[in-house]
Protein backbone atom coordinates (compact mmCIF):
# COMPACT_ATOMS: atom_id res chain seq x y z
CA UNK A 1 0.00 0.00 0.00
CA UNK A 2 0.88 3.37 -0.50
CA UNK A 3 -0.28 6.20 2.63
CA UNK A 4 -2.89 5.14 4.85
CA UNK A 5 -4.85 7.95 4.49
CA UNK A 6 -3.58 8.54 0.91
CA UNK A 7 -6.43 7.08 -0.98
CA UNK A 8 -8.94 9.98 1.23
CA UNK A 9 -6.56 12.69 0.66
CA UNK A 10 -6.06 12.65 -3.02
CA UNK A 11 -8.17 12.43 -6.02
CA UNK A 12 -7.07 10.68 -9.20
CA UNK A 13 -5.04 12.36 -11.71
CA UNK A 14 -4.88 10.97 -15.59
CA UNK A 15 -1.35 10.47 -17.27
CA UNK A 16 -1.46 14.11 -19.30
CA UNK A 17 -1.04 14.18 -22.76
CA UNK A 18 -0.11 16.41 -25.54
CA UNK A 19 -1.99 19.06 -27.12
CA UNK A 20 -4.10 17.51 -29.99
CA UNK A 21 -3.12 20.24 -32.17
CA UNK A 22 0.57 19.69 -31.73
CA UNK A 23 0.44 15.86 -31.70
CA UNK A 24 -1.38 15.53 -35.09
CA UNK A 25 1.92 17.06 -36.19
CA UNK A 26 4.13 14.46 -35.92
CA UNK A 27 4.43 11.02 -34.90
CA UNK A 28 5.94 11.32 -31.25
CA UNK A 29 4.30 9.27 -28.50
CA UNK A 30 0.40 11.15 -26.89
CA UNK A 31 1.06 10.48 -23.33
CA UNK A 32 3.39 13.12 -21.78
CA UNK A 33 5.46 11.95 -18.50
CA UNK A 34 3.60 12.64 -15.30
CA UNK A 35 5.65 14.97 -12.47
CA UNK A 36 7.55 12.86 -9.93
CA UNK A 37 4.86 14.52 -7.66
CA UNK A 38 2.02 13.66 -9.10
CA UNK A 39 3.27 9.86 -9.11
CA UNK A 40 4.14 9.82 -5.93
CA UNK A 41 0.77 11.16 -4.59
CA UNK A 42 -0.97 8.36 -7.05
CA UNK A 43 0.97 5.89 -5.82
CA UNK A 44 -0.07 6.84 -2.35
CA UNK A 45 -3.66 6.23 -3.15
CA UNK A 46 -2.92 2.71 -2.85
CA UNK A 47 -4.98 1.55 0.08
CA UNK A 48 -4.98 -1.38 2.79
CA UNK A 49 -7.49 -3.18 1.13
CA UNK A 50 -6.56 -6.41 2.33
CA UNK A 51 -7.13 -8.78 -0.59
CA UNK A 52 -5.89 -6.76 -3.69
CA UNK A 53 -8.05 -7.70 -6.76
CA UNK A 54 -5.68 -6.13 -8.52
CA UNK A 55 -3.17 -8.57 -8.94
CA UNK A 56 -5.77 -10.99 -9.89
CA UNK A 57 -6.93 -8.87 -12.81
CA UNK A 58 -3.30 -8.22 -14.21
CA UNK A 59 -2.83 -11.51 -16.59
CA UNK A 60 0.91 -11.16 -15.40
CA UNK A 61 0.22 -11.47 -11.85
CA UNK A 62 1.85 -8.15 -10.88
CA UNK A 63 2.00 -7.43 -7.22
CA UNK A 64 0.88 -3.82 -7.27
CA UNK A 65 0.29 -2.81 -3.69
CA UNK A 66 4.08 -3.61 -3.22
CA UNK A 67 5.86 -1.41 -6.03
CA UNK A 68 2.97 0.88 -5.18
CA UNK A 69 4.48 1.22 -1.75
CA UNK A 70 7.76 1.46 -3.05
CA UNK A 71 7.39 4.54 -5.17
CA UNK A 72 5.74 6.35 -2.58
CA UNK A 73 8.37 5.87 -0.06
CA UNK A 74 11.17 6.88 -3.16
CA UNK A 75 12.69 3.15 -3.44
CA UNK A 76 12.64 3.42 -7.06
CA UNK A 77 15.24 0.47 -7.41
CA UNK A 78 13.23 -1.83 -5.03
CA UNK A 79 10.14 -0.85 -7.19
CA UNK A 80 11.48 -1.96 -10.40
CA UNK A 81 12.76 -5.48 -9.11
CA UNK A 82 9.46 -5.83 -7.55
CA UNK A 83 8.35 -4.77 -10.87
CA UNK A 84 10.28 -7.00 -13.23
CA UNK A 85 9.87 -10.01 -11.23
CA UNK A 86 6.03 -10.46 -13.29
CA UNK A 87 6.74 -8.42 -15.77
CA UNK A 88 10.05 -8.30 -18.70
CA UNK A 89 9.08 -5.49 -20.22
CA UNK A 90 6.75 -2.81 -17.99
CA UNK A 91 7.55 0.20 -20.56
CA UNK A 92 5.77 -1.81 -23.13
CA UNK A 93 2.53 -2.51 -20.80
CA UNK A 94 2.54 1.07 -19.53
CA UNK A 95 2.17 2.77 -22.73
CA UNK A 96 -0.58 0.25 -24.63
CA UNK A 97 -2.24 -1.88 -21.72
CA UNK A 98 -5.73 -1.36 -21.16
CA UNK A 99 -4.88 -1.47 -17.53
CA UNK A 100 -7.40 -4.38 -16.45
CA UNK A 101 -5.80 -4.06 -13.05
CA UNK A 102 -7.28 -0.59 -13.00
CA UNK A 103 -10.46 -1.99 -13.20
CA UNK A 104 -10.13 -4.75 -10.44
CA UNK A 105 -8.68 -2.34 -8.24
CA UNK A 106 -10.44 -2.30 -4.73
CA UNK A 107 -10.58 1.38 -4.28
CA UNK A 108 -12.69 1.85 -8.05
CA UNK A 109 -16.10 -0.04 -6.32
CA UNK A 110 -16.81 3.77 -5.30
CA UNK A 111 -13.91 6.02 -5.98
CA UNK A 112 -11.95 6.22 -8.79
CA UNK A 113 -9.34 3.27 -9.23
CA UNK A 114 -5.84 3.91 -8.44
CA UNK A 115 -3.55 5.18 -11.80
CA UNK A 116 -1.73 2.11 -11.56
CA UNK A 117 -0.67 2.12 -15.66
CA UNK A 118 0.86 5.81 -14.77
CA UNK A 119 3.13 4.44 -11.86
CA UNK A 120 4.58 1.62 -13.66
CA UNK A 121 5.00 3.96 -16.79
CA UNK A 122 7.40 5.60 -14.38
CA UNK A 123 9.01 3.19 -12.26
CA UNK A 124 10.67 1.88 -15.61
CA UNK A 125 11.29 5.11 -17.23
CA UNK A 126 13.30 6.34 -14.04
CA UNK A 127 14.89 2.51 -13.83
CA UNK A 128 16.68 3.18 -17.39
CA UNK A 129 17.03 7.03 -16.50
CA UNK A 130 18.78 6.11 -13.48
CA UNK A 131 20.42 2.47 -14.83
CA UNK A 132 19.59 0.15 -12.72
CA UNK A 133 17.81 -2.18 -16.16
CA UNK A 134 20.91 -4.01 -17.04
CA UNK A 135 21.63 -7.00 -19.08
CA UNK A 136 21.53 -10.21 -16.86
CA UNK A 137 23.24 -13.01 -17.94
CA UNK A 138 22.59 -16.70 -16.75
CA UNK A 139 25.36 -18.12 -14.73
CA UNK A 140 25.78 -21.24 -16.69
CA UNK A 141 24.35 -22.71 -19.66
CA UNK A 142 22.51 -25.79 -20.51
CA UNK A 143 23.37 -26.78 -23.11
CA UNK A 144 19.75 -27.09 -24.79
CA UNK A 145 18.37 -24.55 -27.46
CA UNK A 146 14.86 -23.58 -28.35
CA UNK A 147 13.83 -21.91 -31.43
CA UNK A 148 11.03 -19.02 -31.00
CA UNK A 149 9.35 -18.44 -33.71
CA UNK A 150 7.87 -14.80 -33.55
CA UNK A 151 9.32 -11.92 -32.13
CA UNK A 152 6.13 -10.26 -30.62
CA UNK A 153 5.55 -9.38 -26.89
CA UNK A 154 5.04 -13.42 -26.56
CA UNK A 155 7.40 -14.11 -27.71
CA UNK A 156 10.32 -11.82 -26.66
CA UNK A 157 8.91 -12.27 -23.37
CA UNK A 158 9.71 -16.13 -23.33
CA UNK A 159 13.48 -15.80 -25.03
CA UNK A 160 14.17 -13.57 -22.23
CA UNK A 161 13.20 -16.26 -19.66
CA UNK A 162 14.56 -19.16 -21.36
CA UNK A 163 17.91 -17.49 -21.90
CA UNK A 164 18.14 -16.70 -18.59
CA UNK A 165 17.42 -20.41 -17.19
CA UNK A 166 20.08 -21.10 -19.11
CA UNK A 167 19.30 -22.46 -22.64
CA UNK A 168 20.42 -20.89 -26.36
CA UNK A 169 17.86 -18.89 -27.37
CA UNK A 170 17.10 -18.00 -31.22
CA UNK A 171 14.40 -16.13 -32.17
CA UNK A 172 13.12 -16.16 -35.63
CA UNK A 173 11.11 -13.40 -37.24
CA UNK A 174 10.13 -13.22 -40.59
CA UNK A 175 9.39 -9.24 -40.74
CA UNK A 176 12.71 -7.09 -41.39
CA UNK A 177 12.82 -5.76 -37.95
CA UNK A 178 12.09 -7.25 -34.36
CA UNK A 179 9.32 -6.84 -32.50
CA UNK A 180 6.27 -8.37 -34.16
CA UNK A 181 2.67 -6.35 -33.19
CA UNK A 182 4.88 -4.33 -30.94
CA UNK A 183 6.86 -2.85 -34.26
CA UNK A 184 4.24 -3.08 -37.13
CA UNK A 185 0.58 -3.04 -35.19
CA UNK A 186 1.45 -0.39 -32.79
CA UNK A 187 1.07 2.78 -34.34
CA UNK A 188 4.63 5.40 -33.05
CA UNK A 189 2.52 8.00 -31.28
CA UNK A 190 1.37 5.36 -28.42
CA UNK A 191 4.88 3.24 -28.72
CA UNK A 192 7.98 4.91 -30.75
CA UNK A 193 10.43 1.86 -31.71
CA UNK A 194 13.50 2.71 -29.81
CA UNK A 195 11.76 1.52 -26.57
CA UNK A 196 11.82 -1.70 -28.24
CA UNK A 197 14.91 -1.61 -30.42
CA UNK A 198 16.29 -0.66 -26.85
CA UNK A 199 15.13 -3.76 -25.19
CA UNK A 200 16.24 -5.88 -27.83
CA UNK A 201 19.96 -4.39 -27.39
CA UNK A 202 19.34 -5.97 -23.69
CA UNK A 203 18.46 -9.21 -24.91
CA UNK A 204 21.70 -9.79 -27.58
CA UNK A 205 24.15 -8.64 -24.37
CA UNK A 206 22.65 -11.35 -22.44
CA UNK A 207 23.17 -14.18 -25.31
CA UNK A 208 19.54 -14.26 -27.21
CA UNK A 209 19.83 -14.67 -30.92
CA UNK A 210 18.15 -12.73 -33.31
CA UNK A 211 17.15 -13.98 -37.09
CA UNK A 212 15.21 -11.88 -39.12
CA UNK A 213 13.83 -11.89 -42.52
CA UNK A 214 13.28 -15.41 -42.11
CA UNK A 215 9.96 -17.37 -42.84
CA UNK A 216 10.04 -20.35 -40.70
CA UNK A 217 8.41 -23.44 -43.29
CA UNK A 218 9.61 -21.41 -46.20
CA UNK A 219 13.40 -19.78 -45.73
CA UNK A 220 14.03 -22.26 -42.82
CA UNK A 221 12.12 -26.08 -43.16
CA UNK A 222 10.73 -27.27 -40.18
CA UNK A 223 12.45 -30.67 -40.36
CA UNK A 224 15.85 -28.30 -40.00
CA UNK A 225 14.02 -26.57 -37.29
CA UNK A 226 13.23 -29.19 -35.57
CA UNK A 227 16.76 -30.97 -35.95
CA UNK A 228 18.77 -28.02 -34.92
CA UNK A 229 16.61 -27.06 -32.18
CA UNK A 230 15.79 -29.06 -28.60
CA UNK A 231 12.26 -27.09 -28.57
CA UNK A 232 10.18 -25.26 -30.70
CA UNK A 233 7.53 -22.14 -29.09
CA UNK A 234 5.78 -21.09 -31.36
CA UNK A 235 4.78 -17.50 -30.90
CA UNK A 236 3.17 -16.17 -34.10
CA UNK A 237 0.33 -14.52 -33.00
CA UNK A 238 -3.23 -14.33 -34.67
CA UNK A 239 -2.61 -12.81 -38.42
CA UNK A 240 -5.34 -13.99 -40.28
CA UNK A 241 -7.71 -11.21 -40.36
CA UNK A 242 -11.48 -11.66 -40.47
CA UNK A 243 -12.47 -10.18 -44.04
CA UNK A 244 -15.60 -8.49 -45.31
CA UNK A 245 -18.03 -10.60 -47.51
CA UNK A 246 -20.00 -7.78 -49.24
CA UNK A 247 -20.20 -6.64 -52.97
CA UNK A 248 -17.52 -4.04 -53.91
CA UNK A 249 -14.41 -5.75 -52.06
CA UNK A 250 -12.71 -6.49 -54.81
CA UNK A 251 -12.66 -2.37 -55.44
CA UNK A 252 -9.13 -0.82 -55.40
CA UNK A 253 -9.06 1.66 -51.70
CA UNK A 254 -10.39 -1.46 -49.73
CA UNK A 255 -7.56 -2.70 -47.31
CA UNK A 256 -7.24 -4.75 -44.28
CA UNK A 257 -6.15 -2.62 -41.13
CA UNK A 258 -2.86 -4.04 -40.86
CA UNK A 259 -1.69 -3.01 -44.44
CA UNK A 260 -2.29 0.15 -43.26
CA UNK A 261 -0.86 0.03 -40.27
CA UNK A 262 2.46 -1.52 -41.45
CA UNK A 263 3.40 0.42 -44.05
CA UNK A 264 2.80 3.19 -41.92
CA UNK A 265 5.12 2.64 -39.69
CA UNK A 266 7.34 1.25 -42.08
CA UNK A 267 7.24 4.84 -43.32
CA UNK A 268 7.49 6.68 -40.10
CA UNK A 269 11.16 4.23 -39.48
CA UNK A 270 12.41 5.74 -42.73
CA UNK A 271 11.44 3.16 -45.23
CA UNK A 272 10.84 3.68 -48.91
CA UNK A 273 7.24 3.11 -49.68
CA UNK A 274 6.70 2.80 -53.83
CA UNK A 275 4.32 5.06 -54.97
CA UNK A 276 1.94 2.44 -56.67
CA UNK A 277 2.16 0.69 -52.94
CA UNK A 278 1.31 3.58 -51.05
CA UNK A 279 -1.79 3.16 -48.64
CA UNK A 280 -2.50 7.22 -47.38
CA UNK A 281 -5.35 8.65 -46.21
CA UNK A 282 -4.28 12.33 -47.14
CA UNK A 283 -7.12 14.08 -48.67
CA UNK A 284 -9.82 11.19 -48.21
CA UNK A 285 -12.78 10.21 -46.74
CA UNK A 286 -11.96 7.14 -44.58
CA UNK A 287 -14.13 5.06 -43.56
CA UNK A 288 -12.66 2.77 -40.55
CA UNK A 289 -14.66 -0.75 -40.43
CA UNK A 290 -14.75 -1.65 -36.39
CA UNK A 291 -13.85 -0.05 -32.94
CA UNK A 292 -11.27 -2.12 -31.28
CA UNK A 293 -7.64 -1.17 -30.62
CA UNK A 294 -6.97 -1.62 -33.98
CA UNK A 295 -9.47 0.18 -35.72
CA UNK A 296 -8.55 3.21 -32.83
CA UNK A 297 -5.14 2.97 -34.64
CA UNK A 298 -6.68 3.35 -38.01
CA UNK A 299 -8.08 6.25 -36.72
CA UNK A 300 -5.68 8.24 -35.33
CA UNK A 301 -3.27 7.56 -38.18
CA UNK A 302 -5.35 9.15 -41.03
CA UNK A 303 -5.57 11.69 -39.12
CA UNK A 304 -1.38 12.83 -38.83
CA UNK A 305 -1.75 11.51 -42.58
CA UNK A 306 -4.12 14.41 -43.36
CA UNK A 307 -7.56 12.69 -44.43
CA UNK A 308 -10.46 14.97 -45.28
CA UNK A 309 -12.72 12.91 -42.82
CA UNK A 310 -12.97 10.13 -40.61
CA UNK A 311 -15.38 7.73 -39.97
CA UNK A 312 -15.33 4.77 -37.75
CA UNK A 313 -18.31 2.36 -37.98
CA UNK A 314 -18.93 -0.53 -35.22
CA UNK A 315 -21.41 -2.92 -35.97
CA UNK A 316 -22.35 -3.75 -32.57
CA UNK A 317 -24.45 -1.10 -30.24
CA UNK A 318 -23.10 2.02 -28.58
CA UNK A 319 -21.98 0.99 -24.88
CA UNK A 320 -23.46 2.27 -21.81
CA UNK A 321 -21.47 5.76 -20.22
CA UNK A 322 -21.31 3.73 -16.95
CA UNK A 323 -20.42 0.27 -16.08
CA UNK A 324 -22.90 -2.26 -17.29
CA UNK A 325 -24.62 -4.35 -14.71
CA UNK A 326 -23.73 -7.02 -17.03
CA UNK A 327 -19.75 -6.46 -15.91
CA UNK A 328 -19.66 -5.71 -12.15
CA UNK A 329 -16.79 -4.99 -10.22
CA UNK A 330 -13.98 -6.74 -10.32
CA UNK A 331 -14.70 -7.81 -13.99
CA UNK A 332 -13.18 -5.44 -16.81
CA UNK A 333 -16.66 -3.54 -17.22
CA UNK A 334 -18.65 -2.87 -20.53
CA UNK A 335 -18.50 0.73 -20.99
CA UNK A 336 -18.16 3.46 -23.52
CA UNK A 337 -15.00 4.50 -24.16
CA UNK A 338 -12.62 7.12 -26.16
CA UNK A 339 -9.16 6.27 -27.14
CA UNK A 340 -6.75 9.74 -27.87
CA UNK A 341 -7.27 8.51 -31.48
CA UNK A 342 -11.13 9.15 -30.82
CA UNK A 343 -10.49 12.62 -29.15
CA UNK A 344 -8.33 14.37 -31.93
CA UNK A 345 -11.39 14.14 -34.33
CA UNK A 346 -13.78 11.84 -37.10
CA UNK A 347 -17.13 10.84 -36.01
CA UNK A 348 -18.01 7.78 -34.17
CA UNK A 349 -21.39 5.56 -35.27
CA UNK A 350 -22.74 2.27 -33.96
CA UNK A 351 -25.23 -0.68 -34.61
CA UNK A 352 -24.33 -0.13 -38.41
CA UNK A 353 -23.90 -2.69 -41.21
CA UNK A 354 -22.00 -2.45 -44.51
CA UNK A 355 -24.24 -3.86 -47.00
CA UNK A 356 -22.31 -2.96 -49.97
CA UNK A 357 -19.07 -1.20 -51.59
CA UNK A 358 -19.85 1.50 -55.17
CA UNK A 359 -17.34 2.76 -56.77
CA UNK A 360 -16.24 4.34 -59.70
CA UNK A 361 -13.50 3.54 -62.36
CA UNK A 362 -12.45 0.87 -60.37
CA UNK A 363 -12.03 2.43 -56.50
CA UNK A 364 -14.01 2.54 -53.59
CA UNK A 365 -16.43 5.65 -53.52
CA UNK A 366 -19.23 5.30 -51.31
CA UNK A 367 -20.54 2.53 -48.91
CA UNK A 368 -23.81 1.38 -48.40
CA UNK A 369 -24.91 0.85 -44.93
CA UNK A 370 -28.15 -0.29 -43.06
CA UNK A 371 -28.79 0.46 -39.29
CA UNK A 372 -29.02 -2.30 -36.84
CA UNK A 373 -31.93 -3.28 -34.16
CA UNK A 374 -30.41 -5.48 -31.02
CA UNK A 375 -32.58 -8.09 -30.12
CA UNK A 376 -32.84 -8.98 -26.43
CA UNK A 377 -30.24 -11.55 -25.32
CA UNK A 378 -31.63 -15.12 -26.04
CA UNK A 379 -32.39 -17.08 -22.51
CA UNK A 380 -31.04 -20.24 -23.39
CA UNK A 381 -27.42 -19.24 -24.60
CA UNK A 382 -27.44 -15.23 -23.66
CA UNK A 383 -26.58 -14.56 -27.29
CA UNK A 384 -27.78 -11.21 -28.86
CA UNK A 385 -29.03 -11.29 -32.48
CA UNK A 386 -29.46 -8.43 -34.68
CA UNK A 387 -32.07 -7.41 -37.22
CA UNK A 388 -31.92 -4.24 -40.01
CA UNK A 389 -34.26 -1.32 -39.18
CA UNK A 390 -36.26 -1.41 -42.28
CA UNK A 391 -35.39 2.11 -44.49
CA UNK A 392 -32.58 2.93 -42.66
CA UNK A 393 -30.10 2.77 -45.71
CA UNK A 394 -27.61 5.26 -46.16
CA UNK A 395 -24.52 6.68 -48.40
CA UNK A 396 -21.44 7.58 -46.91
CA UNK A 397 -18.56 8.85 -49.11
CA UNK A 398 -15.58 6.61 -49.27
CA UNK A 399 -12.15 7.03 -50.77
CA UNK A 400 -10.47 4.42 -48.03
CA UNK A 401 -11.96 1.93 -46.42
CA UNK A 402 -9.99 -0.10 -43.55
CA UNK A 403 -11.49 -3.33 -42.54
CA UNK A 404 -10.21 -3.45 -38.21
CA UNK A 405 -12.67 -6.49 -37.55
CA UNK A 406 -10.14 -8.73 -35.85
CA UNK A 407 -8.22 -11.60 -36.56
CA UNK A 408 -9.84 -14.83 -36.49
CA UNK A 409 -7.02 -17.23 -35.92
CA UNK A 410 -3.44 -17.82 -36.71
CA UNK A 411 -2.46 -18.09 -40.67
CA UNK A 412 -2.61 -21.86 -40.86
CA UNK A 413 -0.43 -22.35 -44.62
CA UNK A 414 2.96 -23.03 -44.33
CA UNK A 415 4.65 -23.83 -40.92
CA UNK A 416 1.47 -25.21 -39.19
CA UNK A 417 0.79 -27.54 -41.71
CA UNK A 418 4.42 -28.16 -41.85
CA UNK A 419 4.93 -29.26 -38.22
CA UNK A 420 0.93 -30.89 -38.47
CA UNK A 421 0.13 -29.47 -34.91
CA UNK A 422 -3.43 -30.24 -34.05
CA UNK A 423 -5.80 -27.03 -34.29
CA UNK A 424 -8.77 -25.86 -31.80
CA UNK A 425 -11.90 -25.22 -32.92
CA UNK A 426 -11.42 -22.18 -33.17
CA UNK A 427 -8.54 -22.58 -35.66
CA UNK A 428 -5.81 -21.59 -33.12
CA UNK A 429 -2.86 -24.01 -32.18
CA UNK A 430 -4.25 -26.41 -29.40
CA UNK A 431 -2.37 -26.28 -26.25
CA UNK A 432 -3.68 -25.90 -23.12
CA UNK A 433 -2.51 -22.97 -20.54
CA UNK A 434 -0.70 -25.51 -18.53
CA UNK A 435 1.80 -26.78 -20.29
CA UNK A 436 1.43 -25.16 -23.32
CA UNK A 437 2.47 -28.31 -25.26
CA UNK A 438 1.07 -29.15 -28.87
CA UNK A 439 0.57 -31.94 -30.28
CA UNK A 440 4.05 -32.62 -31.36
CA UNK A 441 6.22 -33.63 -28.66
CA UNK A 442 8.81 -31.07 -28.07
CA UNK A 443 6.50 -28.32 -30.00
CA UNK A 444 4.69 -25.58 -27.44
CA UNK A 445 2.73 -22.46 -28.47
CA UNK A 446 2.12 -19.33 -26.70
CA UNK A 447 0.17 -16.04 -27.04
CA UNK A 448 -2.12 -14.98 -29.28
CA UNK A 449 -1.75 -17.92 -31.79
CA UNK A 450 -2.70 -20.24 -28.94
CA UNK A 451 -5.73 -18.28 -27.21
CA UNK A 452 -6.73 -16.08 -30.31
CA UNK A 453 -6.27 -12.18 -30.68
CA UNK A 454 -6.12 -10.68 -27.16
CA UNK A 455 -3.67 -8.02 -25.29
CA UNK A 456 -0.18 -7.50 -25.01
CA UNK A 457 -0.14 -7.90 -21.46
CA UNK A 458 -1.65 -11.45 -22.09
CA UNK A 459 0.65 -12.42 -24.39
CA UNK A 460 3.54 -11.42 -22.18
CA UNK A 461 1.91 -13.24 -19.22
CA UNK A 462 1.46 -16.21 -22.01
CA UNK A 463 5.25 -16.15 -22.58
CA UNK A 464 6.53 -16.29 -19.36
CA UNK A 465 4.48 -18.95 -18.82
CA UNK A 466 5.25 -21.23 -21.99
CA UNK A 467 8.77 -20.24 -20.91
CA UNK A 468 8.43 -21.89 -17.70
CA UNK A 469 6.84 -25.03 -19.61
CA UNK A 470 10.19 -25.04 -22.08
CA UNK A 471 12.53 -25.10 -18.72
CA UNK A 472 10.58 -27.84 -17.54
CA UNK A 473 10.68 -30.02 -20.42
CA UNK A 474 13.93 -29.50 -20.82
CA UNK A 475 15.51 -29.84 -17.60
CA UNK A 476 12.74 -31.94 -15.90
CA UNK A 477 11.73 -29.12 -13.65
CA UNK A 478 11.48 -25.25 -13.97
CA UNK A 479 12.93 -22.85 -11.48
CA UNK A 480 11.40 -19.74 -13.82
CA UNK A 481 8.59 -18.21 -11.21
CA UNK A 482 5.10 -19.16 -12.37
CA UNK A 483 2.14 -16.60 -11.89
CA UNK A 484 0.50 -18.83 -9.42
CA UNK A 485 2.86 -17.77 -6.93
CA UNK A 486 2.06 -14.18 -6.94
CA UNK A 487 -1.60 -14.53 -7.19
Amino acid sequence: MGKVTGFIEFGRENTPQRPVEERLRDWHEVQLDPSPAQVKKQAARCMDCGIPFCNNGCPLGNIIPDWNDFAYRDKWQDALARLHSTNNFPEFTGLVCPAPCEAACVLGINQDPVTIKQVEWEIIRRGWEEGFVVPLRPQRRSGRSVAVVGSGPSGLAAAQQLNRAGHSVTVFEKSDRIGGLLRYGIPDFKLEKWLIDRRVDQMREEGVAFQTGVQVGTDLSTAELRRHFDAVLLCMGSEQPRDLPVPGRELAGVHFAMEFLAQNNKRVAGDAIADEEAILATGKHVIVLGGGDTGSDCVGTSHRQGAKSVASIELLERPPERRDASTPWPLWPLMFRSSSSHEEGGTRDFAVMTKRLLGENGRVARLHAVRLRHLPPDPKTGQRDFEEIAGSDFEIPADLVLLAMGFLHPVQTGLLQDLDVKLDARGNVAADARSFATSEPGVFAAGDCRRGQSLVVWALSEGREAARAVDAYLAGHSRLQSRDAYV
